[in-house]
């Protein structure tokens, strides 16, 4: 009983705000609509308060109250994921509105916006890299923001990504049994991000790939691409003298070395 008197209460409720949202929908009262479309969006309704503003949009183009509705309802577009809209209407804003004390702002949720566009890794990562010069912009122009430490973060995450990405790549080389092109993948993997935590995982790949490169390869070519093996070994003994990945490294030295030994004998 308690239950179908709280579906009918619910339903009653429905009802009666779809039945005064329509009428604020068909009314031709300008300023009406505006009182209301304030009130959904300070409610957080912003599907309605969207739909009013839109309307409104030309209505109030060039009035004071112009640049209030300009700002939410780009908001609106944000809140409703719309983020490509969102990032049109928050470049907009700050085309007509340059001297704005929300300008700053804008320009912030600007690059925000193509940061949420920012798909799986296994994408293409167009509005990653937007992002991050976006956000870079951001910090070059306004360097005492409170904000720049979020942009920062942003930064270090679309980074993140796109290395994540290019890992990927590399990997799917090295399984199909493509070594050279996982070694290249991978020594390109070290040159864009020499500070990775990963760098050293990514330096022991290079050796392992060239080495697996080098046993398939016909008996004439391989002194020349175990002796790469050995340098890049050594490479690694140079560069990750501290490493836990060391021995590992130092074993494909000694292998290759074993290998020119045998094929000279």
């Amino acid at each position: 009983m308690k239950m179908r008197f709280l579906f009918i209460v619910l339903a009653y409720l429905i009802v009666t705000s779809c039945s005064k949202y329509s009428k604020v929908l068909k009314s031709v009262d300008y300023d009406y609509k505006l009182r209301m479309a304030e009130q959904y969006y300070a409610k957080k309704k912003y599907r309605q308060a969207l739909t009013l503003y839109e309307e409104l949009f030309p209505i109030f183009k060039g009035t004071p109250q112009f640049e209030d509705l300009y700002y939410k309802y780009a908001y609106c577009h944000y809140y409703e994921e719309d983020y490509t809209n969102a990032e049109n209407l928050f470049k907009g804003f700050q085309e007509v509105f340059s001297n704005s004390p929300k300008a700053e702002e804008i320009e912030f949720m600007q690059a925000y916006s193509f940061y949420r566009q920012s798909p799986r890794f296994e994408l293409d990562q167009t509005n990653t890299v937007r992002a991050m010069g976006m956000m870079q912009i951001y910090m070059n122009t306004h360097p005492g923001s409170p904000k720049n430490k979020e942009a920062e973060e942003i930064i270090d995450k679309c980074i993140k990504k796109l290395e994540t990405k290019e890992e990927s790549s590399a990997g799917l080389y090295y399984k199909i049994g493509q070594h050279r092109a996982a070694a290249i993948a991978y020594t390109t993997l070290i040159n864009n991000y020499p500070d990775s935590p990963k760098a050293a995982e990514y330096k022991l790949m290079i050796i392992k790939a060239y080495y697996k490169f080098a046993g398939n390869s016909i008996e004439e070519r391989q002194p020349e691409r175990y002796e790469k093996v050995i340098t890049e070994a050594q490479d690694f003994q140079d560069r990750y003298p501290e490493s836990k990945l060391l021995k590992e490294a130092e074993r494909y030295l000694t292998l290759s070395q074993n290998k020119i030994k045998s094929l000279f004998q």
